[in-house]
């Protein structure tokens, strides 16, 4: 007998309610079915997304010969996003200890969290597939979108910084241009301007660094979403686009209500 049960007779006993520890014993027993269920449903679920992104499930012996490349769609798209997603993170972190204000916290944590827990998802396919989480050969970030027009960015000059501009050493960060490697990615100056400034002024800085990125994330998982074969991968592209693209529209009015808007 436990220490729960022991509690269930005693208060049964003083309510004299003989009942009352049937009732509540039936009750446990569906409490811990139903958390059984649930733990078995995440794992089917996990299985079902592991199988979707080794390809398999579309006939038998299928998995291994459709494990993605190297130098496929699949595997660029996932190096790339995840170097983007941290920036964005380390982006969302430092503006939260540069402001008080409760709207631009709040997003930066939900950009922080779901960024983070898509790059793990992008970093585990990699390990999956048993493919390097660097580029081959010297590839540049976003060759993979050759033919899409992604991998052609010029981006816009500020104070002398390249946005949207690639370096030329592969996916490892603070290999572009002041550390710039792809579309929408903020330089090593800016997150250093960002960590400088406070109140206001850090939040106009961060609502447009942050649509800079959003707008090159968009154009990457856009491409994705068009050129993966790996369907898991496909659908999360999909939704980056989705989620991003909204909060986009939130940015754009966080920053008028600060009477600024985005950069050109």
């Amino acid at each position: 007998m436990t220490a729960g049960d022991v509690t269930d007779e005693q208060s049964a006993a003083e309510g004299h309610d003989p009942h009352a520890l049937v009732e509540r014993r039936k009750t446990r027993r569906v409490r811990r079915a139903a958390g059984g269920a649930v733990a078995l449903a995440l794992l089917f679920a996990g299985a079902a997304t592991v199988a979707s992104a080794r390809g398999d499930g579309d006939g038998a012996g299928a998995g291994d010969a459709r494990v993605p490349g190297a130098s496929s769609a699949d595997a660029g798209f996932a190096r790339d996003m995840a170097v983007h997603h941290q920036q964005a993170v380390e982006m969302s972190f430092i503006v939260r200890d540069r402001t008080d204000d409760e709207d631009v916290r709040r997003l930066a944590y939900d950009i922080a969290n779901t960024q983070a827990n898509q790059r793990g998802m992008l970093l585990g396919w990699l390990d999956l597939w048993e493919l390097p989480k660097v580029a081959p050969g010297g590839e540049q970030p976003m060759a993979w979108m050759a033919g899409t027009g992604g991998h052609e960015h010029g981006g816009t000059e500020t104070g002398g910084t390249g946005h949207g501009g690639h370096g030329s050493g592969g996916s490892e960060a603070g290999s572009g241009a002041d550390g710039v490697l792809m579309a929408g990615m903020a330089s090593r100056s800016e997150l250093a301007r960002l960590n400088r400034l406070d109140g206001e002024r850090a939040e106009v800085f961060f609502l447009q660094l942050m649509t800079d990125h959003h707008k090159g994330g968009v154009a990457m998982a856009e491409a994705c979403a068009s050129l993966c074969s790996v369907p898991a991968e496909q659908r999360l592209a999909r939704g980056m686009v989705e989620g991003q693209q909204s909060e986009l529209g939130l940015m754009r009015d966080m920053l008028a209500e600060r009477e600024a808007e985005p950069r050109p």
